[in-house]
């Protein structure tokens, strides 16, 4: 009995690690191809005759997976939202969520599952 809720825990952490780590990475690739393309628009404008072609902006949310990733991501870590409450920065948003969902997913139900499995 106690080795199945072992099992269960290490596979929740791992899961729940992947989801949130995958959802920041999904983040950061967004926000780099908006910052390139961003970047593009500017020095088409400071060139002479430039801006005549416009450039598509990056689709916020790209499919179903992504959406997912992202309401699983925003449920696992709305418990962290009171920490970072005060930040503008989106970056540090998710980075701080990130962090304290791996400290408290990834290391709390590791150790409680290794907790377990030597009590037994």
């Amino acid at each position: 009995m106690t080795a199945s809720i072992v099992r269960l825990l290490r596979f929740a952490s791992i899961a729940i690690c992947l989801i949130v780590v995958a959802s920041f990475v999904m983040f950061a690739v967004e926000q780099t191809k908006t910052a390139s393309g961003q970047q593009q628009e500017q020095l088409d404008a400071e060139l002479p005759g430039g801006g005549s072609h416009a450039r598509p902006g990056a689709p916020s949310h790209e499919g179903s997976v992504h959406k997912a990733l992202d309401e699983a991501s925003r449920e696992l870590t709305s418990p962290f939202a009171g920490v970072v409450s005060g930040t503008s920065s989106e970056w540090t948003i998710r980075g701080v969520k990130l962090l304290l969902a791996l400290l408290v997913y990834g290391f709390g139900l590791g150790y409680l599952a290794r907790v377990l499995r030597v009590r037994v």
